[in-house]
């Protein structure tokens, strides 16, 4: 009798180890499925964005909090220790843009910003040992901003900006298939998405992405880090007229949708310059970062990290020295 019931205990037991094996098969797909979509996350905004967008006889005021009205990735992040939050933008621009005589270079001031009231910020503030000349591109690859899908990471001020293509804004917009206006640069010439005219002054021509007249220089650098120009550094670029569609600005002059009399206009491009680095035209003071979203740029060590403590503008964690960012946590 004893051993018929522990025969029965036996298999009961058996049977509830099935059932247990089972029970973790079935749910270990959703656990690894769980663990791997936490690292392409992606957060929706802190809160709902806010824009306004008004004019006078003069200026186009635009305000904004900064907020994307798209989903972004996760901040922080392993390159990026800060996260998203509420600003206080303010910019104004002429109404009635016009060209100057030369181009003016935006060095760490704000390019533009977004019909969403996003900041279009290109530069950074890591340089190969303190080298002014040596400024790293943060879409080269080489170092981790943490940048998200939409080429956007943030600020230590919070400020969510844009380093190159704000895909999520492009895609709301319907700019796959249609010319679309972006934002407005600081000098107050519209900022359109890739797709444009083939012929600029026929808005009848079929639409097709245009091409930068930058490249990478042939050779190796002369100074500096050394080694060949790969694109890691702002300054491995050159620009070469007639090379593509746009001058050195980025930009060209043409019909629009929103200017059918035909206007000068910047075009952001898959390549390089990715976001323009100069103005055809005078840009607002509103667009410099003295006090504004990402503070005064700061020069870095002499080893060739920026200064501890990060500055105001900088992105992300400290960099060793001529190289991209250790593997592990970013220092709190």
């Amino acid at each position: 009798m004893i051993h018929r019931y522990a025969l029965r205990g036996r298999l009961v037991a058996w049977m509830a180890g099935i059932v247990a094996m089972t029970a973790w098969a079935a749910a270990a797909p959703r656990a690894l499925a769980h663990e791997a979509g936490q690292n392409h996350h992606h957060d929706e905004p802190p809160a709902k964005s806010h824009v306004t967008i008004t004019t006078d006889k003069e200026f186009r005021y635009i305000k904004s909090d900064g907020l994307p009205d798209h989903d972004t990735g996760e901040f922080p992040n392993r390159g990026n220790p800060n996260k998203i939050s509420k600003q206080e933008h303010s910019f104004r621009v002429p109404l009635k843009p016009k060209t100057g005589n030369k181009p003016t270079p935006i060095r760490h001031a704000l390019f533009g910003v977004a019909v969403n009231g996003v900041v279009f910020d290109p530069g950074t503030a890591e340089f190969w040992r303190n080298d002014r000349q040596w400024n790293y591109e943060a879409l080269s690859g080489k170092i981790n901003l943490g940048l998200d899908d939409h080429h956007a990471h943030v600020q230590p001020t919070g400020a969510y900006h844009y380093h190159g293509l704000p895909t999520g804004l492009i895609k709301k917009l319907g700019g796959d298939a249609k010319m679309v206006l972006v934002g407005y640069a600081a000098d107050g010439f519209p900022i359109y998405g890739p797709m444009t005219y083939a012929d600029a002054d026929d808005a009848k021509s079929e639409l097709r992405k245009v091409k930068s007249s930058y490249r990478a220089k042939e050779g190796d650098r002369p100074s500096g880090p050394g080694g060949e120009y790969d694109g890691t550094f702002v300054a491995d670029y050159e620009y070469v007229q007639g090379l593509g569609d746009l001058d050195e600005c980025n930009g060209r002059t043409g019909v629009t949708p929103e200017y059918p009399d035909g206007t000068y206009y910047y075009v952001l491009t898959e390549g390089f310059p990715f976001v323009p680095r100069m103005w055809r035209g005078e840009a607002d003071a509103s667009f410099q970062k003295r006090g504004g979203p990402g503070g005064p740029a700061r020069r870095g060590r002499p080893d060739g990290r920026p200064d501890q403590g990060q500055p105001p503008d900088r992105d992300g964690p400290p960099l060793p020295p001529g190289r991209g960012r250790p593997p592990g946590p970013p220092p709190r």
